[in-house]
């Protein structure tokens, strides 16, 4: 069996099982509460993503004995939720406009404000609700990983690395918020990196899928050593994309990134390396608000030229190659060790 064979049948599932979790919300929806953030809700989750993290948890399940089920898949897709709860929270925090080529949740309901005319400040409005449909999302997810249909046993056992995966994400979150106004240490970009992305992106996922099923310590403690260089591979590829990717293929603006100034590693490695002419470019064009298309070519070719931009494609080489050697020696099924070695050429070699 591999990933080619099975990637989309069980994006399918995911989505499928998404659906009809949140088609049933309709009728807990109370009555007399408008229905706009439930409909833009389903719209948001349903549309695109690449279902990664439910597919870790799968293969950490399969990886740890369990057989295919429907049980498994309302579990992992759950963490579909939780990755857009933090999504949105995230997007509020950087004031991004989009997501997934689409108006950000915050940004569409600031829109729906301006268009109705109605009282107050659109952008407040627009904020707050969004800041409660993140909230939704993360109660929708705990709900969903209770009622995935496996004996409470094994959501107990799995549980543990969920509510771990939650608060590293909330503490990588503030850790990055602190980054903007104290230490930008390439050490620490890494730290948040770790934290806030890559282990609810690789590690827990598989593991909250191993524990399900079961697994020995000696399996989560391997699939540690797979997911966190991955998961640090993944995020370090994402930062690439925000800088130097296509807009039409990632969704999002190729400025957001640069005019928010967030000391991603790369852009620390660059200001690290950079002479005087090249440290007078970064201070003013980085995280300037106003940055333009022409500002923001010429920021690249700056972080080109201090060698930051080939820096961390090597790094993200030198964790490929790490994880992939804790995979080989992992005691899995082959089939497993063929999906999550496909998982992870997807992760790091992608375009958006």
């Amino acid at each position: 069996m591999t990933l080619q064979a099975t990637r989309q049948p069980l994006r399918e599932r995911f989505n499928a099982a998404l659906t009809g979790f949140i088609d049933r919300q309709n009728a807990a929806w109370p009555d007399g509460a408008p229905r706009g953030a439930l409909d833009s809700l389903r719209r948001f989750i349903l549309a695109g993503g690449k279902r990664i993290r439910p597919a870790f948890c799968y293969w950490g399940w399969r990886g740890g004995g369990g057989d295919d089920c429907p049980a498994v898949i309302n579990a992992a897709a759950a963490l579909e939720l939780f990755h857009a709860f933090a999504l949105i929270h995230d997007d509020i925090i950087d004031g991004s406009d989009s997501r997934r080529g689409q108006p950000s949740m915050h940004r569409r309901f600031a829109t729906l404000h301006d268009r109705h005319a109605w009282r107050g400040d659109s952008l407040a409005f627009g904020r707050n609700t969004a800041l409660l449909c993140g909230d939704l999302c993360a109660a929708w997810a705990e709900q969903m990983f209770h009622e995935c249909g496996l004996p409470p046993a094994q959501i107990h056992q799995g549980y543990a690395a969920f509510a771990l995966m939650r608060t590293e994400v909330i503490a990588g979150q503030y850790l990055d918020l602190v980054s903007t106004v104290g230490d930008d240490s390439v050490a620490n970009a890494l730290t948040v990196i770790r934290m806030k992305t890559a282990r609810y992106t690789v590690t827990r996922p598989l593991q909250i899928g191993a524990r399900l099923a079961g697994a020995p310590e000696s399996l989560c403690t391997a699939f540690a050593e797979f997911g966190d260089p991955l998961g640090d591979a993944f995020q370090l590829r994402d930062d690439v994309l925000g800088v130097f990717g296509d807009p039409a293929v990632t969704g999002k603006p190729a400025l957001d990134d640069l005019r928010e100034g967030k000391p991603t590693v790369m852009m620390v490695l660059a200001r690290d390396a950079a002479d005087r002419a090249q440290a007078a470019g970064l201070a003013s064009l980085f995280g300037n608000p106003a940055l333009d298309e022409a500002g923001a070519e010429e920021l690249r070719d700056i972080i080109r030229a201090t060698g930051a931009h080939e820096q961390i494609e090597r790094m993200i080489r030198v964790r490929t190659d790490t994880c992939l050697a804790a995979l080989a020696r992992a005691q899995l099924p082959p089939a497993v060790r063929a999906a999550l070695t496909e998982l992870a050429g997807a992760a790091v070699n992608r375009t958006h």
